[in-house]
C-alpha cells in the first residue's frame, strides 16, 4: 500500500513509501481481524465477522504450525453472526475451531447469518 500518491507534474498517480511503512500490515489486520473477524486465542479460532451485505461465500486457508485448515464461509442470510461450525464434517458445539498440529489437512465450514 502506498503511503502517499504524487500529484506533481511527471509523477502524477505514482505511489510512494510502499516498502517501509506499516500500511500493508495495518491493512492485513483490518481485513483479517475486523472484516473477516478471525480471532485467535492460543490454540483456538473463533469468528466475529463484520461483513458487507451480499457476500455469499469465501475461503480462507489458515496454517497452524505444520497443519493447514481450509475454511469455507457460507453466508445464506444476514451477515451478523456465526450460526454453525463444522470441522471435517463434525458439528462443533462451541462456536470455535480447536487447532491441532497433527500435520493433516482439515476442512472447516462456517455458516453465518
Amino acid at each position: 500500500m502506498a503511503a502517499d500518491v504524487y500529484a506533481s507534474a511527471g509523477l502524477a498517480g505514482r505511489g510512494g513509501w510502499t516498502w517501509y511503512t506499516g500500511s500493508a500490515g495495518w491493512m492485513y489486520q483490518l481485513i483479517v481481524k475486523h472484516l473477516l473477524g478471525l480471532r485467535l486465542k492460543v490454540d483456538r479460532i473463533y469468528f466475529e465477522p463484520c461483513l458487507p451485505p451480499g457476500w455469499p461465500s469465501w475461503k480462507l486457508h489458515y496454517r497452524y504450525r505444520e497443519t493447514f485448515y481450509h475454511i469455507t464461509f457460507v453466508c445464506p442470510g444476514a451477515p451478523d453472526r456465526v450460526t454453525s461450525i463444522e470441522v471435517d464434517g463434525v458439528a462443533q458445539e462451541e462456536m470455535e475451531v480447536r487447532l491441532i498440529d497433527d500435520r493433516v489437512e482439515h476442512s472447516v465450514q462456517v455458516k453465518i447469518g
